[in-house]
């Protein structure tokens, strides 16, 4: 199969949040995404972008796609974060996400970034034996934390 990656458009963003809902499935979360659509679009290109994305579309559709975006270390400085690689179930074993992670990489060259980070489930082993290939570093020592916008809404009016 002839695939070509591609920076993402506008036009890409319905099938990448199918991609988006794909992944959650997968990582039996079905019901965390909430992003709207409208929301993806604005983020990815409207007057203040947030993400970077590529696309990797084969003679039919889009199979697969990968998201980044610029995070801040103060140990670092400026790194690339990746959010998510996803390829579609049919279309996996062809190095599709090899690409999609290259091209990444390059970007994050191109930013002169001090690096690149992500994250991988401990049980997803088939992830973890991609980013392996690549000769990255898995650290188990860092717990992560978050909260969602109505716990912020408590905190921020107290």
């Amino acid at each position: 199969m002839n695939v070509r990656i591609r920076k993402a458009e506008p036009a890409d963003v319905p099938r990448m949040l199918d991609l988006v809902k794909e992944l959650a499935i997968f990582e039996k979360e079905p019901e965390a995404v909430t992003v709207t659509l409208d929301h993806m679009t604005d983020a990815g290109f409207g007057s203040e972008k947030v993400w970077v994305g590529w696309v990797a579309e084969n003679e039919k559709e889009v199979v697969g796609m990968a998201i980044c975006y610029e995070r801040y270390s103060t140990w670092k400085g400026r790194r690339l974060y990746l959010e998510d690689i996803v390829v579609t179930e049919r279309s996996r074993g062809q190095r599709i996400g090899e690409k999609l992670f290259r091209e990444c990489a390059k970007y994050a060259v191109e930013k002169n970034y001090a690096g690149m980070l992500w994250q991988v489930l401990d049980w997803n082993a088939d992830a973890i034996r991609f980013y392996d290939r690549f000769g990255a570093a898995m650290d188990p020592q860092w717990i992560n934390g978050s909260l969602e916008l109505e716990q912020l809404k408590k905190i921020a009016a107290a």
